[in-house]
Order: C-alpha cells, then sequence, then structure tokens
C-alpha cells in the first residue's frame, strides 16, 4: 500500500519528484542532494521511497527542514535485473512508479530517478505520457567535450527506429539545447560512418534527406571522431548507436583519468611535476566530470522527466536537480510542442 503524506510546499514555485530508493547510492546520495537543492535552488523536493528509511536518513543531516522536504512512501523498488515494463505495470508501489503517477497528476512539476533505466523509460511511456504527435521519446544524454556541453540523442531508449523519429530526436535536442544550455541556434549533425551526403546504412541516408528540409540548423552528417571534439551540438542516432557511443566515452573517460593518475604518481619526479600542472588537472577533470551535467532528460514526455546516472553521488543528484528545474523554469515541453507544430505545418504546405 502506498501512503501519501501531507506536502508542505508553502510557497515554492517549483517542485521536484526524486525516485529516493534508485541508484548505487540510495538513499544517501538522493537525500544529501535534495537537502542541499532545497536549501540552495529554492525547489520544494519530494523523496519517494521507503518513509522508515528515508527519515533515519534525514535526521542525520542537521540542514535537512520538513517545510522544504517532504516524503511519499513507496515501499516497493524495481531492480535492473527485473522486465522494465511488467515490473513498472506490476509494482504499483515502486519508487518510479509512484513518482510517475505523481508527475502525470500534477502533483510534481518534474521526477527524477537513478534506478533502472528501462523502469524510467517504461513508466515515462506507460504512465506520464507522449507528447501529442511525438512518436518516441529520446534519452538526450549531456557529454562534456572539447567545445563544453553537446547532446547525444538518442542514448539508449529506442534500438529500431525510423527517419521520422531521428528527425524528432533533432527537434527535440534543439529545443533543449537551445532553453536549458542557452545555445542559439544550435547546429544538429547525424551520426554516420562518413561526413559526406550518401555515406551511411538505409535509415541514415533516409533521415539524411529529411532532416535536410527540417526547422533546425541540419549541418550534415557527422563521425564517430566528433563526438568528444564538440563540432555539433546535437548528435542524432538511432539508441543502439548512442548507448555504444555513450558507454565508450564513459570508459575513456575512466582510462584517462587512470593514465594521468598513474602517470603523475610514478617516482618522485613525476609528483614533483604534478605540482606545477594540478589546477590545470583539476580544471580538466571537472570539466570531463559526468556529475557536473546532472541527468538525461526524456524528450518527448507530456512532463519533464530526468533519468540520472545509476552511479551518481550527491554532486551529481544535486545537479541532476538542477537541470530539472532549468527543464521545468524554461518550458521546454511548449518549447518541443511548438516546434512540433511548426514542421507538421511546413509538411503540409
Amino acid at each position: 500500500m502506498v501512503t501519501k503524506l501531507t506536502l508542505n510546499h508553502r510557497g515554492y514555485s517549483m517542485k521536484i519528484l526524486v525516485d529516493a530508493m534508485g541508484g548505487d547510492h540510495a538513499p544517501h546520495a538522493p537525500i544529501e542532494a535534495a537537502i542541499r537543492a532545497a536549501e540552495e535552488l529554492d525547489v520544494h523536493i519530494v523523496l519517494i521511497g521507503d518513509e522508515d528509511i528515508i527519515r533515519r536518513e534525514l535526521k542525520k543531516n542537521p540542514k535537512y527542514s520538513e517545510d522544504k522536504i517532504s516524503i511519499v512512501h513507496a515501499p516497493e523498488v524495481i531492480t535492473n535485473n527485473e522486465e522494465p515494463a511488467k515490473a513498472v505495470r506490476r509494482k504499483k508501489g515502486a519508487s518510479v512508479v509512484v513518482a510517475a503517477n505523481m508527475l502525470r497528476n500534477g502533483e510534481g512539476d518534474a521526477m527524477l530517478s537513478m534506478g533502472s533505466t528501462g523502469a524510467l523509460l517504461s513508466a515515462g511511456l506507460l504512465i506520464v505520457g507522449r507528447i501529442k504527435g511525438i512518436l518516441r521519446p529520446a534519452l538526450g544524454t549531456i557529454l562534456p567535450t572539447a567545445q563544453g556541453p553537446k547532446m547525444l540523442i538518442d542514448a539508449g531508449a529506442n534500438t529500431n527506429c525510423k527517419p521520422e523519429n531521428l528527425v524528432q530526436f533533432g527537434m527535440m535536442g534543439d529545443v533543449y539545447m537551445r532553453n536549458v544550455i542557452g545555445i542559439n541556434n544550435p547546429k544538429v549533425g547525424l551520426m554516420s560512418i562518413g561526413e559526406e551526403e550518401g555515406k551511411g546504412d538505409e535509415l541514415t541516408k533516409k533521415t539524411f534527406d529529411r532532416m535536410k528540409t527540417a526547422p533546425f540548423n541540419f549541418i550534415g552528417n557527422i563521425e564517430g571522431r566528433d563526438v568528444m571534439e564538440g563540432t555539433t551540438d546535437v548528435m542524432v542516432c538511432d539508441g543502439f548507436v548512442g548507448n555504444v557511443v555513450l558507454k565508450t566515452v564513459e570508459g575513456m573517460g575512466h582510462v584517462i583519468g587512470n593514465m594521468v593518475r598513474d602517470l603523475f604518481t610514478k617516482n618522485i619526479k613525476t609528483k614533483i611535476g604534478a605540482l606545477f600542472v594540478m589546477d590545470g588537472v583539476k580544471g580538466f577533470k571537472k570539466a570531463m566530470d559526468y556529475r557536473e551535467y546532472g541527468g538525461a532528460p526524456l524528450l518527448g514526455c507530456k512532463s519533464p522527466v530526468i533519468k540520472g546516472h545509476g552511479s551518481s553521488d550527491a554532486l551529481a543528484v544535486f545537479n541532476a536537480l538542477r537541470q530539472a528545474k532549468m527543464f521545468v523554469a524554461t518550458d521546454v515541453i511548449s518549447g518541443i510542442s511548438e516546434k512540433l507544430k511548426s514542421m507538421e505545418d511546413s509538411e503540409d504546405a
């Protein structure tokens, strides 16, 4: 049985729903981040999960305020080992399911989960629902690059796509990067095996033709090497390619970090040398740290849904909450609806 407690929402203009039981560091990381966010972001946080566990964790932090944080009891959790769609339908008391139902019913402005990606995707699609006209919601992961944060979309939600899906992914990425990241006229590129028109498989070729007339700044095909160089603001692909790219980038970052650490700790000379470049190394590490960019928005849902990294610590969760606030404040949902309508009108003309 799910028990809904009285929510204190005194004077706050925004309420963010947090799956407190999802992720490798739950519930500590979500709760620590929620306390900080309630204090610094001027939002009301609703923590959803096992009430007793959440209360015990909250009481450990002297900054906890009942006026800024509420609890909704959800006795169940969906794990990564469960079949997502079946679990979402069966486990009505799961924290991610309760959060999605609250979002659908207008009891929150956005939701965040660090738990099972499949469960969040299923909850977003089956419970929150799609924006009218959007064929498939897509995960738009923000990647750190040499030119600042860029979006990779889709990062794993849709493995079998049609050209119209990819065109919509590009459009939604365009709106998000304009509104949330603040990039004027974002460059949208299509992932392929060559920059020239005509390169790629049948899906890529057909998508290229449709993107040429789409109402966003399509710059053509891009290759894998363009991802980390940051030459494109929105990198469009299907979820299979996107997830492979994402995991490759994450793995590369981990390996490079370890190599740099080993280099500077190799011997006394390298340790001394490290002292002279430490500020630069710290700056590089911060720029490439996924925790600084929050989570991945599930674009195309009727309300803002954010997927946090499963290994998110409190810093990553806090930045995901800040991202959720920007998602709501900049009205990305309306922006997508308006852009979609302009696309449909231009196709009918």
